[in-house]
């Protein structure tokens, strides 16, 4: 069954809300530029009330590898995703499991996965504004064919509307939404975040 990652924690009640729902993981951003940016001490905080088998992620943009270790240490994050322009070998100096993000344009945007070891890809739409969080879709047909290497995690503008469709197509290992289920940025709606969640499960082959 597809998994199901909630992006853009800012509080606890938004974190049990989405854990009471049925999500799979969380995500924390250490994105100083995103609305939905936390502070290491305040996502530890957050993480320390999760039940167990619900998987913290945190999300990063061109950090040094030295800071995403140490708060990746300090928050007892399960995860990293990184969303810049982070090299592989970057990438095998990180101490908890990498998700690199490739954000798509066209078919060029996906062609240096390949040369990712990490343990997952995730797609999202391309901006020249935002890492993310823009609530931009893409073509899933490529998608489709970058699920060949390894377990992919689709994102950009999914919403309760779309992501049956987005399973049912593309078939990703898991989903990730955030300005999809909010009310104003930075600000979960738990109707949203329910119906999304329960389309996507229900989609899932």
């Amino acid at each position: 069954m597809v998994r199901v990652k909630i992006c853009g924690i800012t509080n606890v009640d938004y974190a049990l809300m989405a854990v009471e729902a049925g999500a799979d993981a969380l995500g924390f951003v250490f994105y100083s530029k995103s609305p939905r940016c936390v502070t290491p001490e305040k996502a530890a905080e957050i993480i320390r009330e999760l039940p167990p088998f619900v998987q913290a992620v945190g999300l990063f943009v061109n950090e040094s590898a030295e800071r995403v270790n140490g708060i990746s240490k300090a928050c007892r994050l399960d995860i990293v995703q990184l969303h810049g322009e982070e090299t592989p070998a970057y990438c095998e100096l990180m101490e908890r499991r990498v998700v690199k993000v490739f954000r798509v344009k066209d078919g060029a945007s996906i062609t240096t996965m390949q040369q990712y070891r990490v343990a997952g890809y995730l797609l999202d739409a391309w901006s020249s504004a935002a890492y993310g969080g823009t609530g931009q879709t893409f073509d899933w047909e490529l998608a489709r064919e970058a699920g060949q290497h390894g377990p992919l995690i689709l994102a950009g503008g999914l919403t309760p509307e779309n992501v049956a469709e987005a399973v049912s197509r593309v078939q990703p290992y898991a989903v990730d939404v955030s300005s999809g289920v909010e009310a104003v940025p930075g600000k979960k709606d738990p109707a949203k975040v329910r119906e999304f969640i329960r389309r996507a499960k229900e989609a899932s082959p």
